[in-house]
């Protein structure tokens, strides 16, 4: 993938940067697919507010992506690479040579045309997936279960990859693209090879309509506040916050402060925490 850069015609094509979906090979989505996903828009089911500054946003459909792969054993073509509205990776369509379609994330170096496995015999091959204790050590993967036949959780972003680095017992150890080191039962599923679309976190959103195109609404300084609304609120002019620590408009500390439940159910297959 590669940027597509604007000359500066107005403030907002300044530095400005998009995508220049070269990669993308097929523009209509699958019909039976996709389907419409309401979004809460921050709202919970009360209808209170519960997560601020979301809303608005260009109408998406839901792209039905098969996370588990649990077709095992059926050779699947890659027909076509597409664009996904809800996610910052690139989906593929494969059709497999019982009929069946489905889209999968789509690894970086996979081609149209191209020939994916799922199952303990699969080859060690980019778009395999295979469980965790037939990889070799080393190998890049993605899209890996926590919990056999569940389906893939965890690094699905675009451009992210873990490594598997140990086997020992019925659990093999996996170093995220976080940092953290964590085990995984050796029956879960993971895909060969790093997530495309690489270049995803180096587009520049250049103006504020575009953050509202994706369901962004503003989000307003504490310290432009009244004091009743935020605790950095009030002052005359330009004030400081006016408090030994930055807070949430909660009074809770906003930065340096672990959020993470200290007695996680997880916690145990945690062998080194994310920086």
């Amino acid at each position: 993938m590669a940027l597509r850069l604007y000359k500066s015609y107005t403030p907002g094509t300044r530095n400005r940067t998009v995508s220049s979906f070269t990669e993308i090979t097929k523009f209509k989505p699958e019909k039976n697919l996709t389907y419409f996903h309401h979004s809460s828009k921050g709202h919970n089911n009360r209808g209170v507010i519960t997560s601020r500054n979301k809303g608005g946003g260009h109408k998406r459909k839901y792209r039905s992506i098969d996370f588990k792969r649990n077709l095992h054993g059926v050779l699947a073509k890659v027909v076509g690479i597409e664009y996904d509205p809800n996610r910052n990776a690139r989906i593929a369509l494969v059709s497999y040579l019982n009929g069946e379609k489905r889209y999968i994330l789509h690894p970086r170096l996979l081609q149209v045309g191209s020939y994916i496995l799922s199952g303990p015999n699969a080859p060690i091959e980019v778009g395999n997936s295979l469980p965790l204790h037939q990889i070799p050590l080393g190998t890049a993967i993605h899209n890996i279960e926590l919990q056999p036949g569940k389906g893939g959780q965890i690094v699905r972003s675009a451009g992210t990859a873990a490594q598997l680095i140990a086997k020992e017992g019925k659990y093999v150890t996996v170093k995220l693209p976080s940092g953290e080191v964590r085990i995984i039962l050796k029956e879960c599923y993971a895909t060969i090879g790093q997530i495309g679309n690489l270049d995803s976190n180096n587009v520049t959103i250049g103006k504020a309509g575009r953050n509202r195109w994706l369901g962004k609404r503003p989000h307003v300084r504490g310290v432009a506040m009244n004091p009743v609304d935020h605790p950095h609120g009030g002052g005359e002019g330009r004030s400081p916050i006016g408090r030994k620590y930055p807070c949430t408009p909660w009074g809770k500390h906003a930065l340096g402060v672990k959020t993470r439940k200290s007695k996680k159910y997880s916690d145990r297959y945690i062998i080194r925490r994310r920086k």
